[in-house]
């Protein structure tokens, strides 16, 4: 969409242009975000005309049925323009007057949905919202989600200072990839063998915030793949036998514990808790990355939900070893998917089994193992290297998406290794177009917001 925005906006003849953009809402403890969904792109001369007040403007026309659709949809209605320069911008005089001469009808057409402007350089953007009773606020900044993140901003923001705890990686990407990844807030979903890695690397890299979700205790024969992890996590070996089980930690716990050895000044937020709750969920919906490292198919379906309503980039994370009836060996392999909003999903490429949905909707007791094999209550092997290697992927990914310092045209697929043949391989992600949860069908997900329901349990 930026790409399509920018070539429309700037396509070499130094004159001005407009488009509008129609976003979803998500508002949680860090503000409000708005996630585009619809990009409209006026023709120049017919759509976009000369001005009465100013320099051009959009049609009548063309304005009416975008905030129409942007009411009956509950979507932001962002008109655009661009201006001259390069990385610094702002509106004129002329737009600040359009604003106030035109918003106030436009929040009355749109039912209370935020309405507002973007005015793009090259390299900034300025942003001018309205909202209900007329208040008005400044756009901070914005960000492009593709094989990398983009930061733009209406001004290029300052020189940062060092960390020098960080000073060997930072001399990777720089003082401002580093204040990038302290201000990223990241969510792992499952806290075992695959996420208890991903804690340990993101935790060492200096990510300043993490959600962790995981209902599960520490059981004896989790401790070889769960990192820092002893027997006292388990239990203390003092206690008497009734005691043990209230004294057993939460995976989550012992996730936490072990970012803030690393990183002491890092938040963390740990919900021993299951992902699929709604006010579980809830807390997920504005992280920066996300990270599944469970592997149910309702986790999966809830996570692919969240990545494209709310424009998050995430990663599916997984180690499968099969093993026959007679004990046989078969591919033993890894895998690390990076999903990104609008690019195919795990729906399109058949990593949700609608049948596997159903059986997981029967009582605990009976879907144990469904994770791992299809016989409940049977646990494959696990095995801590092979959860390493897709993690490590993963994490790295994460790294180089997120400080901007990966290649645009970088390789997109999903990274498999095949640790019996030694073979390294990716699997290209297929894309729907009529996906109803990651492309721009009418009534798909896509960029929807607080809006349009997640598939979560309801609160009790």
């Amino acid at each position: 969409m930026y790409a399509k925005l920018t070539q429309h906006l700037f396509p070499g003849d130094g004159d001005e242009h407009g488009a509008i953009i129609l976003a979803g809402l998500c508002e949680s403890d860090r503000g409000l975000r708005l996630v585009a969904r619809e990009l409209h792109l006026p023709v120049d001369g017919v759509d976009y005309v000369p001005g009465k007040y100013g320099y051009r403007m959009l049609r009548a026309q063309f304005i009416q049925s975008r905030i129409l659709r942007a009411r009956d949809m509950k979507l932001a209605y962002l008109a655009i323009h661009n201006h001259g320069g390069t990385t610094s911008v702002g509106f004129s005089s002329d737009d600040f007057a359009s604003h106030e001469r035109g918003y106030p009808a436009l929040l009355d057409i749109s039912r209370g949905m935020p309405v507002g402007a973007l005015v793009f350089a090259r390299q900034a953007v300025a942003g001018d919202l309205w909202f209900a009773g007329n208040k008005r606020a400044e756009l901070g900044t914005a960000e492009i989600v593709g094989n990398r993140r983009q930061h733009i901003f209406p001004t290029l923001p300052g020189k940062r200072s060092a960390d020098p705890a960080y000073d060997r990686q930072s001399r990777l990407f720089g003082d401002a990839g580093q204040e990038i990844l302290s201000k990223a807030r990241v969510g792992i979903i499952g806290l075992g063998g695959g996420g208890s890695i991903l804690a340990e690397l993101l935790g060492r890299l200096g990510v300043g915030e993490f959600v962790l979700a995981d209902p599960d205790k520490a059981e004896f024969t989790n401790l070889p793949r769960l990192i820092a992890a002893t027997e006292r996590d388990v239990w203390p070996s003092w206690l008497p036998v009734f005691l043990r089980e209230r004294f057993r930690r939460f995976k989550v716990d012992m996730a936490a514990r072990n970012i803030k050895r690393a990183n002491r000044h890092a938040k963390v937020t740990s919900l021993a808790r299951d992902f699929l709750d709604a006010d579980v969920a809830e807390k997920f919906k504005d992280c920066d990355y996300l990270f599944l490292a469970a592997d149910t198919m309702s986790a999966r379906l809830l996570f692919n939900a969240i990545v494209n309503q709310y424009g998050i980039a995430g990663v599916q994370v997984g180690a499968k070893i099969p093993v026959g009836p007679h004990g046989e060996v078969g591919d033993v392999f890894c895998v690390s998917r990076t999903v990104r909003p609008g690019h195919g999903c795990l729906w399109c490429n058949g990593l949700i089994n609608p049948s596997r949905l159903q059986d997981e909707a029967v009582p605990a007791s009976a879907k144990k193992g469904y994770a791992y094999v299809d016989d409940a209550g049977v646990s494959a092997p696990s095995v801590i290297t092979m959860n390493a290697v897709a993690c490590a992927h993963a994490a790295d990914d994460f790294l180089f998406h997120m400080t901007g310092l990966k290649n645009e045209n970088a390789e997109a697929g999903w990274f498999r290794w095949n640790a019996r043949k030694g073979l390294a391989s990716y699997d290209s992600p297929r894309k729907d177009l009529e996906c109803m949860e990651c492309s721009g069908a009418e009534h798909s997900r896509l960029g929807r917001g607080d809006n349009f329901p997640l598939p979560t349990r309801p609160r009790s």
